[in-house]
């Protein structure tokens, strides 16, 4: 950008007489337009980075909801369809730890999909807007911390309860296979060890590392999103560091080209030449003040 903006002006030559085009203007407002300009002509505009961030809180509320409402579905639908051996006694632990998983993975995905519910509308109806002005109307910049927490909710904390949820179901659906043996009279249970126990355990024993997997993605994930956005800022404060450093060096050329007048030298000088015209004096001391 810095190649564009460098244009070669010789301080001694009035600006305003360099091209017919820019009467009045100097080499500072000159650099300040082209650089509007050119930050108004790409995607780094106001209004490019405010619609950018309208279509990814839309994106995230639209997958918010698509997973809240698939994984709270799964949910339902695992705890009426599980099947519970009567004559198999579970360890009560076991019962309370997959009703309460159970309960708070539902709630916390319909709570993910009714702030997806209630936000995404606004955000879809000014989105099909084809004007660039009715950015402003969305409520998009407002409602970004339920959006985050919704986004949270539904791919972080709703996706860990889903992956708890699997490992307890295991063990309800395996335990109780192979523990049990029938005869006519009585019933007895085998001790552990048994083929529903040993499934069950493999079952954990898999989910364990797809868990910290899901972790360390996660966290990978997000500092590499983060490490992005700091490059890019980086880089758009360097160039206005630039800027910044050309127009310095423009205006300590411009002081070192125009000699410094002192105003009573001036003044002493002008009424030499004409003592009663002192009004005139204080007017030609203004061009210098």
């Amino acid at each position: 950008m810095s190649s564009e903006l460098n244009v070669p002006v010789d301080p001694s030559t009035p600006a305003c007489c360099s091209e017919p085009g820019t009467k009045g203007m100097d080499y500072r407002d000159w650099v300040r337009r082209s650089y509007l300009e050119l930050v108004t002509s790409n995607h780094h505009s106001v209004q490019a980075l405010s619609w950018r961030k309208l279509y990814l809180s839309r994106a995230k509320l639209k997958a918010s909801s698509r997973t809240s409402a698939l994984l709270s579905g799964f949910a339902m639908v695992a705890m009426v369809e599980v099947q519970l051996e009567v004559q198999y006694k579970y360890p009560q632990m076991l019962l309370i730890a997959f009703s309460a998983c159970t309960t708070v993975l539902v709630a916390v995905h319909l709570f993910a999909l009714l702030i997806s519910t209630c936000i995404l509308p606004n955000v879809e109806a000014v989105s099909n807007i084809h004007n660039l002005n009715s950015i402003s109307e969305s409520p998009h910049e407002r409602m970004h911390p339920y959006i985050e927490l919704a986004w949270g909710f539904s791919t972080v904390l709703g996706i860990l309860l889903f992956l708890a949820e699997v490992v307890l179901l295991c063990w309800i659906k395996f335990l109780p296979v192979g523990s049990i043996l029938k005869n006519e009279t009585t019933n007895v249970e085998k001790p552990s060890g048994h083929a529903g126990w040993q499934s069950a355990l493999v079952s954990t024993i898999i989910m364990v590392p797809v868990g910290l997997i899901f972790v360390v993605f996660t966290i990978h994930f997000y500092r590499s999103l983060v490490r992005h956005k700091t490059e890019r800022h980086n880089r758009e404060i360097e160039e206005l560091h630039k800027l910044k450093v050309q127009l310095d060096g423009h205006d300590r050329g411009m002081q070192v080209a125009t000699p410094l007048v002192e105003p009573r030298a001036v003044l002493a000088s002008l009424m030499e030449l004409d003592p009663a015209g002192e009004l005139c004096a204080i007017k030609e001391l203004s061009r210098f003040i």
